[in-house]
């Protein structure tokens, strides 16, 4: 389905892929943050805001016909890289939980801020689902 790009002398990553090659049709999820399908916060905590996230991202990719197993790219934002460092075993479990062991090229980048003032994470995410042979 997806083809992952690995260069043989590299060391593998752990939890992303460094590339993947696709084919199909492309779904684009634009960000999403912790809040829930009325666009309220439920917490202020970075592990519940990233599983309501990832929660929503797969809602998305629903609405697509798609899967976690159809992300190819994903990109975080997210405001406090030392919380995220320190907590990254639960964010594991929370990521597996929801998206599997489905693991896209990723990019994480700390910001001073998000949009919304409480969001402690942001996710967007691309997609490809196979065409139908």
């Amino acid at each position: 389905m997806h083809k992952l790009l690995q260069p043989p002398d590299w060391t593998q990553p752990k939890g992303y892929a460094n590339g993947v090659a696709a084919r199909g049709t492309l779904v684009f999820v634009g960000g999403q943050i912790g809040w829930n399908a009325q666009q309220q916060f439920e917490t202020d905590d970075f592990i519940a805001q990233t599983d309501q996230t990832l929660r929503n991202v797969a809602a998305v990719l629903r609405e697509a016909g798609a899967a976690p197993e159809h992300m190819v790219r994903m990109t975080w934002y997210i405001v406090d890289r030392v919380e995220y460092h320190a907590r990254l075993a639960e964010l594991g479990a929370v990521y597996r939980e929801v998206m599997g062991r489905n693991f896209p090229a990723m990019t994480c980048v700390e910001v001073a801020a998000l949009m919304e003032q409480r969001a402690r994470i942001e996710i967007e995410v691309t997609a490809v689902v196979p065409d139908v042979a």
